[in-house]
Parts: C-alpha cells; structure tokens; sequence
C-alpha cells in the first residue's frame, strides 16, 4: 500500500487542480469577470490567485514528491503528500474567503513539502554515497 501512495497523492492533486479551476469558472460567474480579463472584483481576484498559487506550488510539488518516493520513504513522502494537498484545499478555501485567512493552509503545504524534499534528498545523498 505504502508504494502506491504516492500515486494516490498525483491523482489528488489533479482534483484539487480541477476544483481550483471550477472555483474560478465559478467565481468569474459570481462576479462578472469575462475571460480572458484577470482582474475586476477583489472575490474573483482572491480565487484567481488561489489558483495560479496552486499551479505554481504544484510544479515544484510533483518532482519533490518523486524524489521523495524514489529515494527517500514512499511512505513518508505519501503522507506529507496528503497533508499537502489538505492543506492546498485549505489553503484555496481560505483565501477565497479573505486574503489574510491563507497563511495556515500555505505554511502546512510548505512544511509538508519540506518534509518530503529533504527525505528525498536525504535518500539521494546515501544512494549516492553507497
């Protein structure tokens, strides 16, 4: 179970990538915000951001995940993974609400993708030197 985690964890991702993304579909509705414009009511500017936050944390979550799963506890790096992604849902909600609820969700992530880089990196390190 343990090394299939991981895996679990990209397919969660992907969910919280497609629920960031209605969030925003939703809110250009709600406020009157017509693609292709990116900014207008501060509701919708606060969810748009959640978002493109999401997708720029997710680029460099995923290869930190892998390194994780790889080299250092598949376990470990399943784990933090899930706490990240609670925590990006959290993260997505909170600011959707207001701009300064955002901090808790945001420092949970980026312990959890601490925890993992550093276990990944850990791994590499003793691959490399044994």
């Amino acid at each position: 179970m343990a090394a299939h985690l991981p895996a679990l964890v990209v397919v969660l991702n992907i969910v919280l990538l497609m629920f960031v993304m209605w969030m925003v579909g939703r809110a250009r509705g709600r406020y009157g915000v017509r693609a292709p414009a990116t900014s207008g009511d501060e509701g919708f500017e606060r969810v748009f951001r959640a978002q493109m936050n999401t997708i720029e944390s997710t680029v460099m979550f995923l290869p930190v995940l892998w390194l994780g799963a790889t080299y250092g506890s598949p376990l470990v790096a399943g784990i933090a993974g899930l706490v990240w992604v609670a925590a990006r849902f959290w993260y997505a909600l909170a600011y959707a609400q207001a701009a300064k609820k955002r901090s808790p969700g945001f420092l949970v992530s980026a312990a959890a993708l601490v925890v993992v880089f550093l276990s990944g990196c850990w791994g590499l390190l003793r691959a490399l030197a044994g």
